[in-house]
């Protein structure tokens, strides 16, 4: 059975949390990757930014509707979603854009396990950690190329 370690990218691109959005997004754009591990100074993951957090700024701000109950007004989105759809929209650096503590995966993960976070959680790449250390990137093109192998 294969695991991640068999299929991920260990030459892994990172950018930092004070990265300039525009940057990031050159970065994959050139790199033909769709999302980067963000890394605190330590070299620790802290974050995932994807070309989703980048589309998000594209979007305009939800304005909440709101419904009338005895003479009160209730908001169908909360606050706190508006809050970060509008943080997201108005993004100049990494950490304003990226999707804090990432689900990661070990260089031991089934491919099947991987495969279903991926459906499941709609993620487009997964990092690969070891003891607290980034050691690779798996990304839906990763578990693809296993298919196209296995002809």
């Amino acid at each position: 059975m294969l695991k991640a370690k068999d299929i991920m990218t260990k030459n892994v691109i990172t950018v930092s949390p004070d990265m300039e959005i525009i940057n990031a997004a050159d970065l994959l754009f050139q790199h033909h990757i769709n999302g980067v591990p963000v890394l605190d100074k330590d070299g620790k993951v802290i974050g995932i930014l994807c070309q989703s957090d980048l589309i998000a700024q594209q979007k305009t701000i939800p304005i909440p509707s709101l419904f009338t109950f005895l003479d009160g007004y209730i908001p169908f989105t909360s606050l706190k979603k508006v809050e970060k759809t509008v943080q997201k929209i108005a993004a100049t650096t990494v950490a304003d854009a990226m999707t804090s503590d990432p689900v990661t995966v070990s260089p031991d993960t089934d491919i099947e396990e991987i495969a279903t976070l991926m459906v499941d959680k709609n993620f487009h790449s997964l990092p690969v950690v070891e003891q607290g250390n980034l050691v690779g990137i798996i990304g839906k093109e990763d578990i693809l190329q296993t298919l196209i192998s296995k002809r």
